[in-house]
């Protein structure tokens, strides 16, 4: 029988070779009409967006908000760890459809404010997934894993080649980590989601809009969480 982290080393390598891998003509195309449509955004909008972005995640290094409760089992191995991610995944990706949905059924107001909403959702579930790999959340540095995670999972292709090499050399790297690059950091986030989030806007479609990027949204963030964070336990040698 395949060991559980035989069959986890060989989902890494194919994960790494996702996150390296040159973006697809689609996406390319994509960046392009997002630029587009970025430009005819007015820039008071593009400030109110930039800038809750960049205070909620702030906070989750200063504040103690966050923290979550370690689980009941204490001593997991990883099977169970990532089952157990995998069914909180399961609760925050219905939770931020639910979200989407609505926001995006209430016109341009409400569609603004599900982009501070779900980055709570998203920044919620990456504390839980931490304390249930064994991490301290109240650590400083662990905090700054997590928002290495959720840059890595939202973020272009350099940016994400750069954040994937931090987290292959954690231990070495985080030494030399003082704090984050915020603006690269939220308008790495607000470039890769804004196009599809704008479309949230639009009169009788941004809900079904809304339910469907949101819930795909978490999906991308679990998939990163949980091998960032197996690629950190297990300590997987770079091929």
């Amino acid at each position: 029988m395949v060991a559980y982290e035989d069959i986890v080393s060989q989902e890494l390598a194919q994960w790494r070779k996702k996150m390296y891998a040159k973006p697809s003509l689609f996406n390319q195309l994509s960046k392009k009409a997002q630029t587009k449509i970025n430009n005819w955004i007015p820039e008071k909008i593009h400030g109110i967006i930039t800038d809750s972005i960049k205070n909620m995640v702030k906070a989750t290094l200063v504040g103690s908000h966050m923290t979550t409760r370690k689980p009941e089992v204490q001593e997991l191995n990883l099977y169970q760890q990532d089952q157990l991610v995998k069914e909180k995944l399961s609760t925050y990706r219905k939770t931020a459809s639910a979200e989407g949905a609505g926001t995006g059924a209430g016109g341009i107001l409400l569609g603004f404010a599900d982009f501070p909403l779900l980055l709570s959702i998203k920044l919620k579930f990456l504390f839980e997934a931490a304390t249930i790999y064994g991490f301290n959340t109240k650590e400083y540095e662990e905090r700054l894993f997590i928002l290495h995670i959720f840059q890595l999972a939202f973020s272009n292709e350099k940016t994400r080649k750069q954040t994937m090499r931090i987290i292959e050399n954690w231990e070495q790297e985080k030494q030399h980590l003082l704090d984050m690059d915020w603006r690269a950091f939220q308008q790495e986030y607000r470039d890769y989601i804004d196009l599809v989030k704008l479309l949230q806007l639009v009169p009788g479609f941004g809900a079904i809009v809304g339910a469907y990027a949101n819930y795909n949204l978490l999906d991308q963030l679990g998939e990163t969480a949980m091998n960032a964070y197996r690629l950190r336990i297990l300590n997987i040698p770079k091929n």
